[in-house]
């Protein structure tokens, strides 16, 4: 019988303060790699975000809107030595804390068009898998065949990787307790929605589309979201939950959730 594989996708903002250049959050990266040691079973790839140390350097340099000219390359280059940096962390945390991970740099094995992935060599990855190790990976800045480079998101990499890979699951731990329908940080009332399908989920995002500011932590989720879609349509069970919360994370590679979204097809 194969083994299961669970995707978890941890947030910048959960990781990192991301009000501050550079900041990481160690005592939430060790409790989370904890629960990770304690929570997984099967086989699990981790990839997580850039917080403070990849939003601040690229949208410095305007890294999002492609290669323009010579002046950014220095922001690519140190962009992508935060992230190495932020990755460095959360991997000495893991290992610390009896996880076998092994860190990928994605940029080296994905090909991006037009801010998309186009073509990921997934061998490595399948290889570390069947050994039973933990793949650890990152949103990362990558070469791009039509804007030159661009910035390869935490959000997309582990859809696809869980799209390509056939996983069971996704697990996005963020700063909030799920999705909401609208922003529990600004709206006290704001309802979570326990149980969503991709139906729920495309008619969530048409209507936040049209009425709230993409900047706002609403219109974050909505980017998630649609990330997701493609994977949920292929069958796979996404789960949003806060990882700023001591044990959802545990709790859900358990199979336990008890405070999140889950989202099926």
């Amino acid at each position: 019988m194969a083994t299961s594989l669970s995707v978890l996708k941890i947030g910048g903002s959960v990781i990192t303060n991301k009000q501050r250049e550079f900041a990481a959050s160690r005592k939430t990266i060790s409790r989370l790699t904890k629960e990770i040691h304690e929570g997984a079973s099967g086989q699990l790839i981790v990839v997580h975000g850039g917080g403070s140390y990849g939003h601040h350097m690229a949208k410095r340099y305007e890294l999002s809107e492609g290669y323009r000219n010579h002046s950014q390359i220095p922001g690519f280059v140190r962009t992508r030595q935060s992230m190495m940096e932020l990755n460095k962390i959360v991997l000495d945390s893991a290992i610390r804390n009896g996880l076998p991970c092994i860190s990928l740099q994605p940029s080296s094995f994905v090909r991006m068009k037009n801010g998309r992935i186009e073509e990921m060599n997934l061998r490595i990855v399948r290889d570390l898998l069947d050994l039973q190790m933990i793949p650890l990976l990152f949103g990362d800045v990558a070469l791009d065949e039509e804007l030159g480079f661009c910035i390869l998101s935490g959000d997309q990499l582990a859809s696809r990787l869980a799209s390509e890979l056939a996983a069971t699951q996704v697990i996005l731990a963020v700063d909030v307790d799920g999705v909401f329908d609208s922003d529990p940080k600004l709206y006290p009332k704001a309802r979570l929605i326990g149980r969503m399908t991709a139906a729920d989920a495309k008619a969530l995002i048409q209507k936040r589309r049209q009425s709230a500011p993409s900047s706002d932590v609403t219109g974050q989720m909505m980017g998630k979201l649609k990330e997701m879609l493609p994977a949920v349509e292929r069958g796979i069970q996404v789960i949003v939950l806060n990882g700023c919360v001591p044990r959802r994370v545990s709790e859900a590679l358990k199979g336990r959730l008890t405070v999140g979204t889950v989202i099926k097809p």
